[in-house]
């Protein structure tokens, strides 16, 4: 078998109603896909997690290295491309690049081989995850935290067992939207928070503090992830678990926020960090100290079940008889190309979402969603 063509596509959908978080606002979802196709037929689709543009011409730059090559060596096509851009791109969109890649030839291994991806990686340790619903953005708005309230209560009603809210307006503001979320849902949903690398260690120290009352799940990037030693002072002084590394790439960027100690929750990104291959090697890290993963999910169903299936591999830390149930962040901001690309549509049942049994990740893309939501490529 051998990989005759690699297509890449911008993906571009205008949204309703803009909302931000602590860095920058969002008026437009803008995905890339990447779809390789092989002479025997067999296609498979990757997405890359960035800016779109970018990623697509990281591609377009490592696609000569793979056309003509067995699709089914897929570690060793990963190391040419780690190779061709270690000089200029150890950590960023080329990693994203070669990330989008690395799932869809998961995806043409596991069809070759009629195998769900997470099979191929080695086994399913569970046949379900607890989706956690990400949400609660900020928006213009007379009345913010009533506003947030109504939709975290909604999430309770679609069943989710579990919620994120964004944080990073102010530290007053945080504590007063995160005491009446909690206030809203009651004890028995369990809620994280995530700043976006908003605050200083003192900031982050203060909001970590003042809702330790409220139960917080785990405080996701509290301080920018360039500081690793603010992440790692930050553990000492909260019983919030802290979380973080969606801004962090290969398994050498993940081996610093270890050997710091900066996480109790490693966030490693599968279409930005290097793949489903990368991630794999990540979590063996993160398992020789003990330290558990959620990965951070953003984009389409590709990305989605790509992490679906990552997470039916990771080996429960600790083992036991009756490990807990493992979460899988589940975006439910507005994204029509979410909705329609990939089939079967993603769905809950009883708080879990299961793992995919057919070959591949388990999906097919709905190419005129491709045509509908193709942009014009500004680079």
């Amino acid at each position: 078998m051998k990989i005759t063509k690699v297509e890449t596509f911008v993906l571009s959908n205008q949204l309703k109603e803009t909302f931000f978080f602590s860095q920058w606002a969002y008026s437009e979802r803008r995905i890339f896909i990447v779809k390789i196709t092989t002479d025997e037929g067999v296609v498979g689709w990757g997405e890359g997690y960035g800016p779109a543009d970018m990623i697509k011409a990281g591609v377009n730059m490592v696609t000569p290295l793979l056309i003509g090559e067995n699709p089914l060596e897929n570690e060793t096509l990963w190391f040419k491309m780690y190779r061709k851009t270690l000089d200029f791109a150890r950590r960023g969109v080329l990693a994203a690049s070669i990330s989008a890649i690395d799932v869809a030839l998961w995806d043409i291994k596991g069809k070759t081989l009629n195998q769900p991806v997470s099979v191929l990686m080695g086994g399913q340790h569970r046949k379900r995850v607890v989706p956690y619903a990400t949400g609660l953005y900020f928006s213009e708005s007379d009345d913010l935290r009533s506003k947030l309230v109504a939709e975290a209560k909604t999430y309770v009603k679609q069943g989710f067992k579990a919620i994120k809210m964004k944080v990073g307006l102010s530290v007053s503001k945080d504590i007063g939207m995160v005491k009446a979320v909690r206030e809203a849902i009651g004890n028995d949903i369990n809620l994280m928070i995530d700043s976006n690398h908003a605050y200083s260690l003192r900031e982050a120290t203060e909001l970590a503090r003042a809702v330790e009352q409220y139960n917080i799940g785990w405080f996701e990037e509290p301080v920018s992830p360039e500081y690793y030693h603010h992440y790692s002072a930050l553990r000492t002084k909260t019983t919030i678990p802290i979380a973080g590394g969606e801004c962090e790439y290969l398994r050498y960027g993940f081996q610093t926020l270890l050997e710091n100690d900066c996480v109790d929750i490693l966030q490693v990104d599968i279409c930005g960090a290097g793949g489903l291959s990368e991630a794999k090697r990540i979590s063996t890290l993160a398992n020789t100290r003990g330290v558990e993963i959620v990965p951070h999910v953003w984009g389409t169903g590709i990305a989605f079940h790509a992490a679906l299936h990552f997470i039916a591999n990771l080996e429960p830390i600790p083992g036991r008889l009756h490990p807990p149930d493992m979460y899988i962040e589940y975006d439910r901001t507005e994204n029509d190309i979410r909705e329609s690309l990939t089939s079967p549509s993603i769905e809950m049942k009883n708080g879990y979402i299961d793992v995919p049994h057919t070959p591949g990740l388990g999906i097919e893309v709905d190419e005129e969603v491709i045509r509908n939501f193709s942009a014009e490529i500004l680079i």
